[in-house]
Order: structure tokens, then sequence, then C-alpha cells
């Protein structure tokens, strides 16, 4: 009897252990484990230089690419977990990672929360444009403000720290080491914002609670480095 409880304690501290180890996404080397979305294949635009992930807005025209081909890591699906990357964007740049992808439909958005990522600091000048709360860095995007990031955010071409973590009793956006969103899923109010707002003509907005991690390409060069997840 002793020998099993004790092999069971240990079951567990090992079972403990590898939900509490990073699972890196991107090996600094290849794009081994992304694929565009709804496709086999990485799409032209996407490269890795230096350890970094990069898509290219110049290599997407020298191909003639269009755009709109965001990428996902198609090797295991995610529920609750702690996501952490490193990014910097092009000047007036827009981008975003999506959690909980499911492929079927047009894009990503129709159905997959959106952590944005932007240029807060130029992005409304190049545009003359405002940018409003919920379309800043770190937004859950067009559902949960992200407020004063321009005190934080790197300038374009800097690296900034994003980081997500997923749970269904609370949600939370970290920029640069600081926490800007926080809000319950599914909850009442949730359901309330997403019924209001931009997400109301979509009906698999938000519903899946496990599935990939996807970047987005929206016509802006970017980089990325240090992709890793955590299982909670």
């Amino acid at each position: 009897m002793r020998k099993i409880v004790i092999g069971f304690i240990i079951f567990n501290l090992f079972a403990c252990d590898q939900k509490n180890e990073w699972i890196y996404l991107f090996d600094g080397k290849t794009t081994d484990g992304w694929r565009g979305y709804n496709s086999q294949v990485i799409p032209s635009g996407w490269t890795v230089k230096n350890g970094v992930l990069t898509f290219e807005t110049t290599s997407r025209l020298e191909n003639e690419y269009k755009g709109g081909k965001d990428i996902i890591y198609f090797k295991e699906e995610f529920e609750n977990f702690e996501f952490y990357l490193e990014w910097k964007i092009s000047e007036g740049g827009n981008s975003g990672i999506f959690y909980h992808v499911k492929e079927g439909y047009s894009s990503p958005y129709e159905a997959s929360p959106e952590y944005q990522l932007i240029d807060d600091l130029m992005w409304g000048k190049i545009n003359n444009s405002t940018l409003e709360n919920w379309q800043k860095t770190a937004a859950d995007y067009a559902m949960y403000e992200a407020e004063q990031t321009d005190k934080i955010i790197k300038k374009a071409g800097e690296w900034n720290s994003s980081r997500i973590v997923f749970t269904v009793s609370k949600v939370e956006h970290w920029l640069n080491g600081e926490l800007v969103v926080s809000f319950v899923p599914w909850s009442d109010d949730w359901y309330e914002r997403k019924e209001a707002g931009k997400w109301k003509d979509y009906p698999d907005y938000g519903k899946h609670q496990k599935g990939f991690i996807a970047l987005q390409d929206h016509d802006s060069s970017l980089s990325f480095r240090e992709i890793k997840i955590k299982k909670l």
C-alpha cells in the first residue's frame, strides 16, 4: 500500500511539472509547427531571420502575395494557458494574437478573441484618425479596453513583451510587465459587450474554449521571438 501511495504522489508531481513547463512554439531556426490559417503551407512573407520569426511586406509584394494570411501553430490546441512572446512592429503597423482558434472561418477573428498589437504612438497620426482604447495594444479587441498603454509601449522598431493568462475565472492581458486588461470570460458582462458591439453579428465569436494560437498578417512588417506557452 505504501508503494502505491508513493507512486501516486510521484505521478502527480510529474504531472504538475509537465503542466508548469513552458512549451516553445518557435524554435528560433525554422517555421516548424506553423502554417497558414485554413492552409497546409506557410504563406510567403513569413520567414526566420537571425532567430526571429518575421513577416515582411516587401517580400510579400515581390511574390505577388495578397494580404490577410494569418498563421497558426497547428501542433496542439490549448485551453487554459499562460502565453508569452516578444514582438516589434513597423511604424503605423497593426497585428494581433488570436487564441482558441478554430479553422473553417474566413478569418480567425470571426470566432477567436484577439490580443491587439498596434503602433499606439504613430497609427493615429499616419492614418489621420483617433485610436480608440478598444483598438490599443493589449486590448481584448473590440471587447475590453486597454488604457494608458502609450505610457508603457515601446516605439515602432523596438521590442515589446506581451503575456496572456487565460482561465475560465479570469483573463489577463499584460504589456511590458504591466497588467492592462482583466475580465471574466463568458460572464454576463462579457455577453453584454459581445451582443452590443462589433461581434453581435458573429454568433461563434468567443464560443470555443480550446483552440490554436494564431498570429495576424495585417499588411504590416512584424517580428516575433520567445514564443512560448504554459498549460494551466
